[in-house]
């Protein structure tokens, strides 16, 4: 987002005729003299010009005492950006902040917390005449977790990949590894039939073809959330076809599911939905094992209940 803004700002800045740019990198060891020249002089063709200050680290003194000089002086034909790291309340309230400020605009740029981000990249996507749907949102959303730039880069591909407006969990997963032999739902299908041979060739595929545990987790983890409320809807007596249509389980895929609930209750999904956090713990580091290893214990298990990886 910070990116952007300062792209907005670079495009207004040529658009009012400021065809000349000089960056500058205000580190602990810069001369701040090279402010004060940049704005007293004129560009060599008497072009305007922009002055980009990358500020890094706490502003010292004589960053402050140069900012406020430029702010009472500052030359007409010229434009200073300034781009910064989180300001700090303390320094926001001190006087030679307001005296910048109020000979400028200040634009705070806050971050896009997790629990806002799914609708963050849905504006997004918006904006570039896209609709996604919810479970590929939720996906699109896991992975740029935390990295804003990386969200900007994965919309951009999906608009070179999509051939139309509307997003799928399939455009999704596509657009992250779109030449895999194998996919995330090949997986799905294999693991919901009970196929564990098929099942463990395709995540062999998957790890050999780079596909990310944590894709190829989201998806299975989707499954089984899907499974444990089919199989509460069964005990409950309620009729399957309202619940595949709840949640949005079109009839090709029913088979896949149908033959998963022979296989096992609630519990076992339940049970198998507990792995997944461990999965997802040994993933981000925060337990010991192989990811890979861990998820062919989980495929083998939601395929063949008991059954030990390496013994079918």
């Amino acid at each position: 987002m910070v990116l952007e803004a300062g792209d907005q700002v670079r495009a207004a800045a040529r658009q009012a005729g400021v065809s000349e740019r000089q960056v500058f990198h205000a580190d602990a060891q810069f001369d701040w003299n090279q402010l004060y020249h940049a704005n007293q002089s004129m560009s060599l063709f008497g072009d305007r010009q922009l002055l980009e200050l990358r500020l890094t680290g706490k502003l010292n003194d004589a960053g402050r005492k140069a900012l406020v000089a430029y702010a009472g002086d500052a030359n007409p034909d010229n434009l200073l950006l300034i781009v910064s790291d989180k300001i700090e309340a303390a320094q926001s309230k001190a006087k030679w902040f307001a005296g910048v400020t109020d000979a400028a605009w200040w634009v705070p740029i806050w971050p896009v917390d997790r629990h806002q981000l799914p609708a963050w990249l849905r504006s997004r996507l918006q904006q570039q005449g896209l609709q996604i749907d919810d479970d590929a949102l939720a996906l699109l959303a896991d992975r740029v977790d935390g990295n804003l730039l990386a969200a900007r880069q994965e919309i951009d591909k999906l608009l070179l990949v999509s051939d139309s407006t509307q997003l799928t969990l399939e455009t999704v997963v596509q657009a992250v590894a779109d030449s895999a032999r194998y996919t995330v739902f090949d997986l799905a299908d294999a693991v919901l039939n009970g196929d564990l041979a098929r099942s463990q060739r395709v995540l062999s595929g998957l790890a050999a073809e780079g596909i990310e545990p944590p894709i190829v987790l989201w998806v299975l983890a989707r499954e089984l959330r899907h499974l444990v409320q089919l199989a509460d809807a069964q005990v409950s007596g309620q009729p399957l076809p309202a619940v595949f249509k709840r949640l949005r389980i079109f009839d090709k895929r029913q088979g896949p599911y149908q033959a998963a609930l022979r296989r096992g209750d609630t519990g076992l999904w339940q049970r198998c939905l507990i792995i997944c956090g461990d999965v997802d713990a040994t993933i981000k580091g925060r337990a010991a094992g192989d990811p890979w290893h861990k998820l062919s214990a989980l495929v083998c298990e939601v395929a063949q209940p008991g059954v030990v990886p390496g013994t079918y």
